[in-house]
């Protein structure tokens, strides 16, 4: 029996979206039905497991490097050497240096090619300089050798890049999310037979029958049936949208209760799901060119420790001292000018930025966007499930009769929601149940086409109908029953005369305002994109006071917003919580996921709130000022040292009697560390006080 609420649904309106019309020239080539990201994330996870055996392995190695070094032992004041105490060291720290600090001579190499000294430069050198040297020690050359420096070095540059690298992990799990969003298989007809094909043997113009709750397989138009489908998900429409035949339904969006047959019109690379894929693969790309502080620092410090190291020796052996000495002096220059500390600088942050933000409900996956977040200038929201509940529900229901209290008026009209799909009736029924209402039973239920439904209710003939009902049969609508023009409102008429009305929305979420508040008073601007429709969009844009709204917008479109936004010299960040939001997130400085949505939308966004609170955003952009400031407090300590210790060490004091020795040296660059890691643990009170 159809359960028919045709007009209930108007004041509402719906998407105006076809999606046969999507420009497809502003969307970029395709790259075929599975997309190239999957192959990035998988040898991200692998190269996070390599550096995690590579730390650990050197660790257990360092701690015999260690307590057989003879500088390490004079410096603690005790003596300890084996039967070929040197070849020892020599043999240990050679499988140190090969394989622990393998990753950073392949860097050096790949820095090397692509004329960019950086962090593994300078890293390769000192740990090349300090290894080579020390090798030569072990076999006639006069000097000390530096193997627990470089042991030392190696395993905390392996924690650092560790420890970063688990903190920004590839953004391409999104794509197989999207992928995943597909069933694998479709039911296609062929005469009298349903055959289970895979998705990939799915041609054009097959046609298709989509049972009750499943994911529809491919673009289709309906030939038979009707359904209600939630695509909320992927057009960002709140409520579950009427399909009948003729109309299009997009694969991957979820069926309601009615099942149908349909025509295949798109699948693999031209669906709609894979042109979503296609934005978010590109916005990705485009982003992961960022350079971070900490690699700018290195390739001044390289330069440095070149220039300072190769002149130290030109210079002593210009003014007539022995080779050993001026070797020697080259080689504690260029070993301290690579800090401890500037590894760990930047990642200890991270790690602890990202322990204590977690704890206050902000997830971060992308380490460069969360420092920029700081930056924000303008915010775009998704409408559902942002901004508002994604939640189609009732927001007030009223008694406008002497005979009936506003509950006994929700309890009656229930009764005749309860068998219903329909959202306006799921919308009465939770409500009713969050009540604690009991549902009446019903007799002669009855759809009044186009209009509502009746039936009888413990013997009262009740009736929930739409505005057009009360218009057809004269009946005067009270004022006080439309709230705003986001709201859907439907009439109870008990016995022929008018009880009461229940109106329904999707629920402007209660912190909303707040926050939106605290955004304009830090002068950012907010913006609205969603692809709910015009009169829902105004309306919530209206109440929130928002800087502008768009509305009806497609994927694609979304990205040009963000663009356009981005072309007018804003630093932007997009909420969202749905696939239709994907792309925008992956293509905004800053994409931000609400917790309550797809995960699509988390694994492509930067950040992800927990809560879904707009408010935490504000949070958010408070974090990364507090971590970016602690990230260049610690890259001063990290390598303001060298302004001293390089001096030094190249002998400028020479004359007065001081050089600066390497286990001096060593003592300076274990501070700086110990001072780094304070000062990031600093961090958990500043953030906590925010």
């Amino acid at each position: 029996m159809e359960h028919n609420h045709k007009e209930h649904s108007e004041p509402m309106g719906h998407s105006k979206m076809d999606h046969s019309k999507m420009d497809h020239s502003k969307m970029a080539h395709d790259h075929g039905s599975v997309p190239m990201g999957m192959a990035g994330h998988d040898h991200h996870k692998m190269m996070i497991e390599d550096f995690k055996k590579r730390f650990w392995v050197s660790a257990l190695l360092m701690i015999p490097i260690l307590v057989f070094s003879p500088m390490i032992q004079g410096f603690f004041g005790f003596e300890w050497l084996l039967p070929g105490n040197p070849y020892i060291l020599f043999a240990l720290s050679t499988i140190v240096y090969f394989w622990g600090g393998w990753p950073f001579l392949k860097g050096f190499y790949n820095e090397l090619k692509a004329k960019g000294p950086g962090m593994m430069t300078l890293i390769a050198m000192a740990i090349s300089v300090a290894y080579f040297y020390s090798s030569a020690t072990v076999f006639g050359l006069d000097g000390v050798d530096f193997f627990w420096e470089l042991a030392t070095l190696i395993v905390i540059m392996l924690l650092g890049h560790w420890l970063e690298m688990k903190s920004v992990l590839g953004a391409s799990k999104a794509l197989q999310l999207l992928v995943s969003m597909m069933p694998a298989e479709a039911h296609r007809i062929s005469g009298d037979k349903v055959e289970d094909i895979s998705l990939e043997d799915l041609l054009k113009g097959d046609i298709i029958l989509v049972k009750p709750g499943e994911k529809v397989p491919a673009d289709a138009i309906i030939t038979e049936g009707e359904s209600y489908l939630n695509e909320s998900m992927l057009t960002g429409e709140s409520k579950p949208v009427k399909k009948s035949v003729g109309s299009k339904v997009i694969g991957g969006s979820l069926n309601g209760n009615g099942s149908f047959k349909a025509q295949v019109e798109h699948t693999g690379k031209d669906s709609y799901l894979n042109k979503v894929i296609t934005l978010v693969e590109e916005a990705q790309k485009s982003k992961s060119k960022m350079q971070n502080l900490s690699d700018r620092a290195a390739k001044w410090l390289t330069y440095i420790a070149l220039t300072v190291g190769f002149g130290t020796l030109v210079i002593w052996l210009v003014l007539g001292y022995p080779f050993v000495f001026a070797l020697e002096r080259m080689v504690t220059v260029m070993v301290i000018a690579c800090p401890h500390a500037l590894g760990l600088a930047i990642p200890l942050v991270v790690a602890i930025s990202t322990a204590v933000s977690a704890q206050n409900g902000l997830l971060i996956r992308n380490r460069t966007a969360f420092e920029e977040s700081r930056k924000i200038t303008a915010l775009v929201f998704d409408k559902t499930g942002t901004l508002t509940k994604g939640d189609f529900g009732v927001t007030r229901y009223e008694s406008v009769s002497d005979r009936f209290d506003k509950e006994e008026v929700l309890r009656l009209a229930s009764a005749l929601e309860q068998s219903s799909e329909h959202p306006i009736a799921v919308g009465i029924i939770k409500k009713v149940k969050e009540l604690k209402i009991a549902i009446p039973q019903v007799e002669n239920f009855n759809a009044i086409t186009g209009k509502g439904v009746e039936a009888k209710v413990e013997g009262l003939e009740v009736k929930v109908v739409s505005p057009g009902y009360l218009k057809d049969k004269n009946i005067p609508v009270p004022q006080t029953a439309f709230g705003n023009a986001a709201e859907t409102v439907v009439f109870v008429i008990i016995k022929n005369e008018l009880a009461g009305y229940i109106s329904l929305s999707d629920q402007i979420r209660p912190e909303a305002q707040e926050a939106i508040d605290k955004f304009k008073k830090n002068n950012i601007k907010v913006m609205m994109a969603t692809g709910d429709n015009e009169i829902v969009a105004k309306a919530v844009s209206d109440e929130l006071g928002l800087d502008g709204y768009y509305a009806e917008v497609l994927p694609h479109q979304k990205v040009e917003i963000v663009k356009e936004l981005q072309a007018k010299g804003e630093f932007v960040a997009m909420t969202g919580d749905g696939v239709n939001d994907a792309p925008a997130l992956a293509q905004a400085d800053v994409g931000i996921a609400v917790g309550s949505g797809t995960d699509v939308a988390a694994e492509t966004a930067d950040i992800i709130l927990v809560n879904s609170n707009p408010q935490d955003i504000l949070n958010l952009i408070l974090f990364g000022k507090a971590t970016y400031r602690k990230m260049i407090q610690n890259l001063i300590w990290a390598t303001g040292y060298n302004a001293f210790a390089i001096p030094l060490a190249a002998g400028v004091l020479y004359s007065s009697g001081f050089v600066l020795g390497p286990a001096v040296g060593a003592v300076f660059m274990s501070l700086s560390t110990i001072i780094v890691a304070i000062n990031a643990q600093l961090l958990k009170k500043q953030i906590n006080t925010l």
